[in-house]
């Protein structure tokens, strides 16, 4: 009895060194807690090196676009030859709120070499704005207040949503769900857009 107690343990023991080290090598065990968001300034600033079309992007911090799907896509083809990551949120999505802090980073940190573009979704234009206000984005983003570009475009139909592209302009993978974490995002980035 008292070995099958032992062997018990030892294999509970081992369970869980197994997945705390799993955790720790793919991120999954980070810290959930929210960052920040940066300001107005902090996302303003021109970033040194950045291409024309990456600069230009950089320019229209929190615009919001009208056009459409046909604006998206003409957007898109612009910026053939830069990985694109976009981002899909709207006012009233809690996990979009929280991860709009970890795309400011991203952008600020990367806008160099990535592009990155938002999708406001099923959204009252006051109400982006507002939230743009609070979480400045370092990027236009694209009005799509009936979901045309969401589920048209990307298929799909709850927020976050996160594409990514890779430098020919071929769509990666699109990502339904917030990231929890910077690293996760840090990843995902190198893996679909910069991989």
């Amino acid at each position: 009895m008292r070995i099958a107690v032992i062997t018990c343990c030892a294999l509970a023991l081992v369970a869980a060194l197994t997945i705390g080290l799993r955790q720790a090598r793919d991120g999954t065990g980070a810290s959930t807690r929210p960052l920040s968001a940066l300001s107005r300034a902090a996302v303003s600033m021109p970033i040194a090196g950045a291409p024309a079309p990456l600069a230009a992007l950089r320019r229209q911090v929190n615009v919001l676009r009208d056009g459409g799907r046909k604006a998206l896509d003409q957007q898109l083809r612009d910026l053939r030859g830069h990985p694109v990551v976009v981002n899909m949120w709207a006012s009233w999505c809690g996990p979009c709120r929280r991860e709009l802090p970890l795309l400011q980073r991203e952008a600020n940190r990367l806008g160099a070499r990535v592009a990155f573009l938002g999708i406001n979704v099923a959204d009252e234009r006051e109400a982006a704005r507002g939230l743009a206000a609070r979480y400045p984005m370092p990027y236009p983003s694209f009005y799509d207040p009936r979901s045309n570009i969401a589920v048209g475009r990307f298929g799909s139909r709850s927020l976050p949503v996160t594409v990514f592209f890779d430098a020919t302009g071929m769509q990666r993978i699109v990502r339904q769900g917030e990231f929890p974490t910077l690293d996760a995002l840090r990843r995902a980035i190198v893996r679909y857009a910069l991989g």
